[in-house]
């Protein structure tokens, strides 16, 4: 059985910032023509850290404010989850530290600094990280918030397929980019509960394929380093109850090639008007790579991010 809960889903959307709810979902009629499908986006950018991640940190600090845990927390992060913690803790009055590889997004880095989060950068990648994040939690004390393991990120990502359930119109799948797990399984748990019949479809790096390796095998597959420009999904590893959790909810799980990734980035910079970050691109990747599994068919992606260099962006934009 699943470990997420609908009731708590439902309750996480009355803690979460309001900035991070209800964001943009619909039609892309350009997007839709070049992609033979009917395409609904759901775009988790446009709030003050651009990714879908405030929803589960907002919900894991309310939750720990309720339970008067210590007010400091620590987490390993590529990013995304270290701004949205940074974010989260500094309104909530916690103290925050991040682990983040040396070899980390220098963007990224620069955000998470920014919103306020004390950054440690550690020698390796985010596996290093996170032992770092471990040892720190366990000498200080401070609540180790991992993404994906810690159920609150999860059922905190879950409020987006609760908003996107209300949708008027008949989806056939909605496609969710694929890392550590938490968007999927937390947005996958509430459209199942929401509206069964709907296909929930992850889209992960051919380059990174730790979790679908291990879903389409039925159980937990080492996986090489990864090597994708989608950091934001470069796990290593795969997190046994999230596998669990998501042999439950998904339907299916697709790899994509890289220069599917840029191509996606570029469709939706050209037909959506959106920046994405690559790993924000997967969904539009999958359905390149699939066109007539989707030909004539209504779906809808999950843009989960939009940090990415304006460098790094115009060099993938010129390939």
């Amino acid at each position: 059985m699943a470990r997420l809960s609908i009731e708590r889903i439902e309750a996480a959307a009355y803690s979460i910032d309001s900035v991070f709810q209800n964001s943009p979902q619909y039609v892309c009629p350009r997007l839709s023509s070049a992609l033979g499908c009917t395409v609904v986006l759901k775009v988790e950018t446009l709030n003050p850290i651009r990714c879908f991640k405030g929803r589960g940190t907002e919900t894991v600090l309310s939750r720990l404010d309720r339970n008067d845990s210590p007010k400091a927390v620590v987490c390993a992060s590529a990013g995304n989850l270290g701004q949205a913690l940074a974010y989260s803790g500094r309104k909530r009055g916690f103290d925050v530290t991040v682990m983040a590889s040396s070899a980390a997004n220098p963007l990224k880095l620069e955000q998470m600094r920014a919103h306020g989060a004390n950054v440690v950068l550690v020698n390796g990648s985010i596996e290093e990280a996170l032992e770092s994040a471990l040892s720190h939690s366990d000498k200080t004390g401070a609540f180790l918030v991992e993404d994906s393991k810690n159920l609150d990120t999860c059922e905190g990502a879950g409020t987006i397929g609760l908003e996107l359930a209300n949708l008027p119109m008949d989806l056939d799948a909605i496609l969710i980019s694929l890392g550590a797990g938490a968007m999927a399984t937390g947005v996958g748990f509430a459209i199942k509960n929401r509206r069964p019949d709907i296909k929930v479809i992850c889209a992960q790096p051919i380059n990174a394929p730790a979790l679908t390796r291990s879903f389409l095998a039925g159980r937990v597959v080492e996986s090489e380093s990864p090597n994708t420009i989608a950091d934001g999904v470069a796990m290593k590893y795969t997190i046994p109850e999230v596998l669990s959790d998501l042999l439950e909810i998904a339907d299916d799980a697709l790899l994509v090639r890289e220069e599917s990734i840029v191509e996606g980035m570029s469709l939706l910079y050209e037909k959506s008007g959106l920046i994405s970050e690559p790993a924000g691109a997967l969904g539009v990747a999958c359905i390149l790579e699939n066109r007539k599994r989707f030909k004539g068919s209504c779906v809808a992606i999950v843009l989960c991010g939009s940090n990415v260099s304006p460098n790094d962006f115009g060099n993938w934009m010129k390939r």
